[in-house]
């Protein structure tokens, strides 16, 4: 796309980059969007630094496009990711959940592109402030984790549009080309997609979890565990026993030891709908199929410049 400060930053054809979301995004993903000419993201948070390694050398070998990893911050291993990811030479990191002053200076350091996820009007200036090259503003409409204040994408990508001068990516209930339209209008420059590209083949997720995910309907997903670090969730057995302690009254101590270790990959990884953490965006409504990347990549990009289109003749 001509004229686009994030095609140009990344060097892809398309501006759609596809999130690094914990047991989703491997290799044969991110390759996959990469391929079809937007950005695929690894996401290193559900990663050993050995696995980590293992899939950026497989990426490597199956797209020779820009591809980046995602690295939240509050990841216990993070500098071993941080090395992993300098000695094996990517170029492209996408940093979230933390403070945007802690690695980006030294991953630009070692000639790396540095992109931060905010929620919030405060973290953009803060990233302005600490030199990251891109911003992705992420509405609460989006699964995984999120932002507490609970800003609507709609909101918060023309707040952020005026806060800061960087290049502006909008992430947070889009799947959809007519969507893109939208966020384009809103002030952003890219959209990140994170949701719709669970429903791959490419995906890692469980089958389970991909069939789950097209099976949702309206309100199935909802924004909980605001003690910790809020996430969306689907509705099931897990997500009660939640709502419940939550209800009670339970203490932040009680909800780390209900949430335990592995929730997350018994559910999206390992295929455990009712024990298992199942986290997804509010777009999992309207996501009826599972398809190729490369298809969605190319889906979206015909309904972004359809709309375009109709929106200019009016």
């Amino acid at each position: 796309m001509k004229n686009n400060r994030i095609c140009e930053l990344f060097n892809i054809e398309k501006p759609i980059i596809q999130a690094g979301m914990i047991w989703c995004s491997g290799w044969e993903l991110a390759s996959a969007v990469s391929n079809a000419g937007g950005l695929g993201l690894i996401g290193s948070g559900s990663m050993y630094p050995d696995v980590l390694r293992a899939h950026i050398q497989k990426c490597k070998q199956a797209t020779g496009r820009p591809f980046g990893v995602n690295v939240p911050l509050l990841y216990p291993n993070i500098e071993e990711h941080i090395k992993i990811i300098i000695e094996e030479g990517v170029k492209i990191v996408f940093t979230s959940a933390g403070n945007p002053k802690t690695w980006t200076n030294h991953l630009k350091q070692h000639g790396i592109t540095v992109v931060h996820v905010v929620s919030n009007v405060k973290f953009a200036l803060k990233c302005q402030e600490a030199g990251v090259d891109a911003i992705v503003a992420e509405g609460f409409e989006a699964g995984g984790h999120n932002g507490r204040e609970e800003t609507t994408t709609m909101v918060l990508i023309p707040q952020i549009r005026k806060a800061v001068t960087l290049p502006l990516i909008s992430a947070g209930g889009i799947g959809y080309g007519s969507q893109m339209a939208a966020a384009f209008a809103l002030g952003a420059e890219a959209v990140q997609v994170g949701s719709r590209f669970v429903a791959t083949p490419e995906s890692s997720a469980h089958q389970n979890f991909k069939d789950a995910v097209i099976k949702t309907s309206e309100g199935d997903t909802v924004l909980t565990l605001k003690q910790l670090t809020p996430v969306r969730l689907i509705k099931n057995h897990f997500f009660n026993l939640v709502e419940n302690a939550e209800k009670e009254g339970a203490s932040k101590e009680e909800l780390e030891q209900l949430l335990g270790r592995g929730r997350a990959k018994k559910g999206m990884f390992e295929g455990d709908l009712n024990e298992g953490e199942l986290e997804i965006g509010q777009v999992s409504s309207a996501i009826k199929d599972i398809k190729p990347a490369a298809q969605i990549v190319d889906e979206i990009m015909e309904e972004f410049n359809i709309t375009i289109k109709r929106l200019t003749a009016l």
